[in-house]
């Protein structure tokens, strides 16, 4: 029996940050083993933000599937592909956005969190606003079955099945209508106890050095009740041990959890320990990443496969939606 097939994009807006590693990427390779996974580096929606300053966009996507495969992506398991590259996107975002309401894009949950996020760019654009028409139009060429996405994200994937019933309404039933497969969350915050992010320089990136990722962990946020090494901490309230958590041994972990408690371990030293075990955890990440950028060659006949595979499902996806349309 085919495996069903899942969708999933990344803007290419710098270098990938453990948030991105928690939030997404550990899901995305658990999920090669079950689905046909198509992940695609999603550089038009970038520009709704980075429309300024493009540059970025370019300079991030083959580093964003070196990151990829250093974390354990499989090219030969998943197809990597890049939406720039494959027209038919642009073609079927134009077909739904004609018989998409304005009243569902306005009413997006989403969109006003990251007007707010990003207060500093003008994002009161056209683009801005219909980017989940795009995002439908990524989803819906492949006819996924399942996109796996953040809680915060669902809303985008609900509209995605509005909008592919609304289609299949008005002319044929094209498109299936796509699963939300909600990814297990961890919990991870950037630097500064704020939602780890790009635009908020707090994050650690996945292609830091081993003294980089160390100083970083020195400037961490901790239990902000904790002013002294002779206070008793809070595990629960302090950034650093959810790191803990993610990067150290259950035995260790007990003991810093004790040790905190009874103040008998300073913030210093437990900083040192999580900067330790968070580099051990990137090492393998650092040296697969060094390998594959001393042989560009390879990601690029990665990529080029993987847009010739995407490229063929999506002239077939467009060949039948013209039909239908007729146009």
């Amino acid at each position: 029996m085919e495996r069903k097939r899942i969708v999933s994009g990344m803007r290419p807006t710098g270098s990938l940050h453990l948030g991105h590693v928690h939030g997404a990427l550990i899901n995305w390779r658990s999920l090669q083993k079950d689905y046909q996974c198509f992940y695609f580096i999603a550089d038009w929606h970038a520009l709704t933000s980075e429309y300024e300053h493009p540059e970025i966009i370019k300079e991030s996507t083959r580093d964003i599937i070196i990151d990829w495969i250093a974390i354990g992506l499989n090219p030969e398991e998943s197809v990597f592909f890049i939406q720039s590259s494959i027209k038919e996107h642009a073609e079927l975002h134009l077909i739904f956005s004609m018989i998409t309401p304005l009243p569902w894009l306005e009413r997006n949950p989403t969109y006003k969190e990251q007007l707010s996020e990003m207060a500093q760019k003008n994002l009161y654009t056209y683009g801005f606003l219909g980017y989940p028409v795009l995002q439908a139009a990524d989803i819906l060429m492949y006819k996924a079955n399942g996109v796996p996405v953040g809680e915060d994200q669902s809303p985008h994937v609900e509209l995605t099945r509005e909008i592919a019933r609304r289609f299949n309404y008005f002319y044929s039933n094209v498109f299936p209508l796509p699963e939300t497969l909600l990814t297990p969350e961890a919990k991870i915050l950037g630097i500064d106890r704020r939602k780890m992010s790009n635009s908020y320089n707090n994050a650690i990136f996945i292609s830091e050095s081993k003294e980089i990722v160390t100083k970083k962990v020195a400037d961490m946020i901790t239990d902000p009740q904790r002013a002294r090494k002779s206070d008793p901490g809070r595990p629960d309230f302090c950034n650093v041990f959810t790191f803990h958590e993610l990067y150290t041994d259950k035995e260790m972990l007990k003991e810093i959890d004790e040790g905190c408690r009874k103040a008998s371990i300073g913030c210093v030293d437990c900083k040192k320990m999580m900067a330790s075990n968070l580099n051990k955890a990137l090492e393998p990440i650092r040296e697969k990443r060094s390998e594959l950028k001393a042989n560009l060659k390879i990601v690029d006949n990665i990529i080029d496969e993987g847009n010739k595979k995407a490229r063929k499902i999506a002239k077939n996806t467009m060949k039948e939606v013209r039909e239908v349309v007729k146009i």
